[in-house]
């Protein structure tokens, strides 16, 4: 556990710590309510510790202060033994424990543990706080339909799955649902009241992405100011989820084949072995035999990772979900927006089931969400969705329509290049997926972005 002690003594903060870190947990100092404030907001603590008594400041103030910064913290109360009467009311403001200046070790042990079983509580309640803030921000994804026949065999080997250790390789293009996937899974197992712990492969650098897995002492490298246990240690005895694990750096990759195989690992700067007990899901758009191939992706890593592999079907794969599809996310969005909407026009629908939809579920819920604001009437028309829909080409006059640029045609190298980026950045959902499609860097894709006129 991470600890904060806020005391103006700097013995006995000094001698806190100590006590702290013999149990094997790490403590950090405040000598005073701003710096704890800024620690808290900048920091991710499990408890704190606060003295009564903080210099010019009153720990009953301090106190309200710290909870509506982490309301879920758990927040112990030093006192000396003449405010007795005050602890009382730290308790009734939130405080879950006290201890009374001097105290004895066992004591100390006392309380910490009585600490540990809030911080984990409190753990489970911020995770369901967050589930429901992104069910209420995204709604459900009308994915998991245990009856639709394209996902019933996916559910059924997640199902057999989920009671064991074993490591599982979700596999499929983007958008088809694999996160959501990742947490069914998680939902299903053993596991269910423990962690899940996401890391997105592709959007941190090599450095930070080794950082925010295994975690670092303070000072290993440059703007290290303090320990961070990292993505491991939190998800320990949890499901770590590994997405885009293709895009995965190469020196990284030996660290985790350590962490599947011997389930231990080291934080960046610190030579002491740890121990984590991770369930390992991993997620990629990408053919990873292809990447064994081209020597980006380890072969032994790719084993111990495949131990059970699903595919999820693309949204072409299931014509039948289409219009079911889109529905849910019209009536989500119309709610969300206020409006009351019918439904879809016939155009609407035959646009929707005759297009071939590469972006999956994520670029059809952009489409309708799309459609639900631009809509002027009270349903969703042909002419409310994205242009590759309805078959319109939004060119500049003069230019020949995307009909016409295809590769051999009598087009210009120029004009072959924007009508495949327009393509790629309609259908991808950030500029990471569509400059790795492209194979450029964002930088360019930015310049070659503000020359089309794209933004």
């Amino acid at each position: 556990m991470d600890f904060l002690v806020i005391d103006d003594d700097k013995v006995f903060r000094e001698a806190t710590c100590l006590l702290i870190e013999d149990e094997g947990h790490f403590a950090e100092t405040a000598a005073s309510a701003d710096i704890a404030l800024t620690l808290l907001k900048e920091g991710r603590y499990d408890a704190a510790l606060l003295d009564l008594n903080l210099g010019r400041d009153n720990g009953l103030t301090v106190l309200p202060q710290i909870l509506k910064v982490r309301p879920n913290l758990p927040v112990v109360m030093f006192s000396a033994p003449s405010t007795v009467k005050k602890t009382v009311q730290a308790i009734h403001l939130g405080a879950v424990d006290f201890l009374e200046k001097p105290f004895t070790r066992e004591q100390f042990h006392t309380v910490i543990a009585r600490v540990q079983k809030f911080s984990q509580m409190g753990q489970k309640i911020e995770r369901l706080e967050e589930e429901v803030k992104e069910v209420q921000a995204q709604h459900p994804e009308p994915l998991f339909d245990f009856e639709t026949p394209a996902i019933h065999k996916v559910m059924e080997v997640l199902d057999r799955s989920a009671k064991t250790s074993a490591s599982v390789l979700i596999l499929g293009e983007s958008g088809t649902g694999k996160s959501v996937a990742a947490r069914a899974l998680h939902e299903m197992s053993h596991l269910q009241d423990k962690p899940m712990v996401t890391v997105s492969c592709p959007t941190l650098s090599k450095e930070l992405l080794e950082s925010t897995l295994f975690g670092h002492v303070r000072g290993a490298f440059t703007g290290a100011l303090k320990d961070y246990w990292g993505k491991v240690k939190a998800a320990d005895g949890g499901t770590l989820f590994l997405d885009e694990i293709g895009d995965l750096p190469i020196e990284i990759q030996p660290k985790l084949l350590r962490l599947l195989q011997e389930r231990e690992y080291e934080r960046v700067g610190e030579t002491i072995t740890r121990h984590a007990d991770v369930r390992i899901v991993a997620a990629t758009n990408r053919d990873l035999r292809d990447r064994v191939a081209e020597g980006a992706f380890r072969e032994d890593l790719y084993y111990r990772l495949n131990v059970i592999s699903v595919r999820m079907p693309s949204l072409r794969e299931r014509p039948d979900d289409l219009i079911r599809f889109a529905q849910h996310y019209l009536k989500h969005f119309a709610e969300s927006c206020g409006r009351t909407l019918a439904g879809f026009s016939e155009d609407a629908q035959a646009a929707i089931l005759q297009y071939a939809w590469p972006g999956n579920l994520r670029e059809l819920r952009n489409a309708i969400e799309r459609a639900v604001i631009l809509a002027p009437g009270s349903r969703v028309t042909a002419a409310d969705l994205p242009a590759e829909l309805r078959g319109d080409v939004l060119t500049s006059p003069g230019s020949p329509s995307m009909d016409t640029i295809v590769p051999g045609g009598p087009v210009t190298v120029e004009q072959l290049e924007e009508a495949h980026i327009r393509k790629v950045l309609e259908r991808t959902a950030s500029m990471v997926d569509a400059a790795r499609i492209l194979g450029i860097d964002q930088a360019t894709l930015y310049r070659k972005r503000k020359k089309l006129g794209l933004g």
